[in-house]
């Protein structure tokens, strides 16, 4: 099944650029055409790039890394958030804040900080305040939920991120540069490429085309969760296939393991092993389980 088609890079706009006064001549190998003042971007490159940003991120997320989603243009916020969660991987929609990436030990704090108001909130502590210092901190949770909220639960680095908008995320793609972390993004024709591990050409101003690239991202982890689910069940699989082995095999021998009559020494084991056996109802058994036999006729003197 093809990651995409060229008929739905088309009916989101994909192919549409920016002006062509406003273009970076850095984009000019991924520019068709231009059409009436607007650059028209080669759509067979594009499909290209989406190829080969999809396996990167579908490696990455198969080797036990996060994906981290970036966009915080209004048209790119409300599908960043919903791909970003239907995948369950980690997303900022609001606003970058310096150092997210070169400063996470700081971060880290922030985000305890989060998780401490909203326990509060919870277990009655707001209770015992008052209502301008439930006021404030309520203010604080906000505001923190507000720029944090999407990696709440991120504890390192991601693995790779998936930013919209270069120029706009210029921070956040300066940090990924210097910490290491590769980048797949789209990149507009007015945008720079360069220093981009993973540029996908297309238009990142319409919502269409936003959700369309958000959506393959999004499609290229739960494709490499389901690959990592499938390989621990294979595994499960052949685990339990040895486990049956040992048990047929312990089975086996306990089958043919000879009982040892002499262990069953108890006065009650031995008459019923004589049940069938005619008991002479005088015979007698001292501690040993071994027969006495009483002669009624003879006469014990003292």
């Amino acid at each position: 099944m093809a990651v995409v088609t060229m008929k739905n890079l088309l009916e989101s706009g994909v192919h549409f650029g920016h002006q062509v006064k406003r273009w970076d001549p850095r984009m000019k190998k991924y520019i068709f055409a231009e059409r009436n003042g607007i650059h028209i971007i080669d759509l067979q490159k594009t499909i290209q790039s989406i190829k080969d940003a999809y396996d990167a991120v579908r490696k990455t997320v198969a080797a036990g890394k996060t994906v981290l989603f970036v966009g915080t243009k209004k048209q790119a916020q409300q599908a960043v958030q919903k791909e970003a969660e239907r995948c369950g991987m980690f997303y900022i929609n609001n606003r970058w804040l310096g150092g997210m990436l070169t400063n996470f030990v700081t971060i880290k704090k922030s985000l305890l900080r989060l998780k401490k108001l909203e326990k509060m909130e919870v277990d009655g502590t707001f209770e015992n305040l008052t209502k301008k210092e439930i006021a404030s901190l309520g203010k604080e949770r906000i505001k923190l939920q507000k720029n944090l909220g999407g990696i709440k639960e991120m504890k390192e680095l991601p693995g790779i991120l998936f930013i919209i908008d270069t120029r706009k995320e210029a921070i956040a793609v300066a940090e990924a540069q210097r910490m290491g972390i590769p980048i797949v993004a789209v990149v507009d024709t007015n945008c720079n490429p360069d220093g981009i591990n993973f540029p996908i050409p297309g238009n990142d101003d319409a919502i269409r085309a936003i959700t369309l690239f958000t959506q393959i991202i999004a499609n290229a982890v739960v494709e490499a969760d389901n690959e990592v689910g499938l390989k621990i069940i294979e595994t499960l699989g052949d685990e339990d296939e040895d486990m049956e082995g040992l048990l047929t095999d312990a089975s086996m021998k306990e089958e043919d393991r000879e009982i040892d009559i002499e262990k069953y020494t108890t006065e009650e084991a031995y008459r019923a092993a004589k049940a069938d056996e005619e008991v002479d109802p005088e015979t007698e058994y001292d501690d040993n389980n071994t027969q006495i036999r009483v002669d009624v006729d003879k006469v014990y003197e003292k």
